[in-house]
């Protein structure tokens, strides 16, 4: 009885303490990226306004797990889960030899990118959908891997290769650019005439009546997982 113990005991040290790990390099990694973003609004807001002083971009800290970047009708929210995940034994990510190695690679923080309109936010419309951009998971050798939409502008062994792909400052750039992109170059798909052509009053005092947007180009690539 006391060797199960036992063997309880350290398992459950060993996953806390590697949970625990890969918290604080997703947390080191999602401050680091609020920093760059940080920069980044700065750097576009300079060149910007030389061309338009009507075209505004705006970072906000909204909390310890999440960050927010406005731009041209768009809202990008950045947020860090507080639980650390693991994955089903097919998933692609989970049968490399990299992962098999080491049983604390099976585990992974994770950094969700959503796309907003800007108007959602400001105007409280609680049906309107944020659209994935991208995710970032993190492992307990602070490697990353992306999953998102096709848009992002990362070469593929960057998106895919955990064991190569180290965190740095270059990396979250290209990141937060690239989801910054596959925002701006998809635009609102209109509504038929015929969905709208009847309202209730409720919609009309909530100005939900044509708030039923879709993202012409959002399309999520399932190459990590099938």
């Amino acid at each position: 009885m006391e060797d199960k113990l036992d063997d309880i005991i350290n398992g459950l040290h060993q996953k806390s303490k590697t949970k625990q790990a890969i918290y604080r390099n997703t947390k080191e990694t999602f401050n680091r990226m609020k920093e760059i973003s940080q920069e980044l609004v700065a750097e576009l807001t300079e060149r910007l306004t030389k061309l338009d002083d009507n075209v505004a971009i705006e970072y906000k800290n909204v909390g310890e797990h999440e960050f927010q970047i406005k731009f041209s009708g768009d809202l990008l929210v950045f947020v860090m889960h507080s639980n650390i995940i693991t994955f089903p034994d097919d998933y692609e990510i989970m049968r490399s030899d990299y992962v098999e190695e080491d049983f604390r690679r099976r585990f992974f923080g994770h950094i969700m990118a959503y796309n907003f309109m800007a108007d959602t936010i400001k105007y409280n419309r609680l049906e309107d959908p944020g659209y994935l951009v991208g995710r970032m998971l993190v492992n307990i050798d602070m490697h990353f891997c992306i999953e998102g939409v096709r848009q992002l502008d990362l070469p593929k062994e960057k998106i895919s290769n955990i064991e190569e792909n180290k965190i740095n400052d270059k990396t979250l750039r290209i990141i937060v650019e690239s989801a910054m992109i596959a925002a701006v170059n998809n635009d609102l798909m209109g509504q038929d005439v015929s969905d709208i052509e009847r309202i209730t009053l409720k919609q009309k005092l909530e100005n939900t009546h044509v708030t039923k947007p879709r993202k012409l180009g959002f399309q999520i690539s399932h190459e990590l997982t099938h």
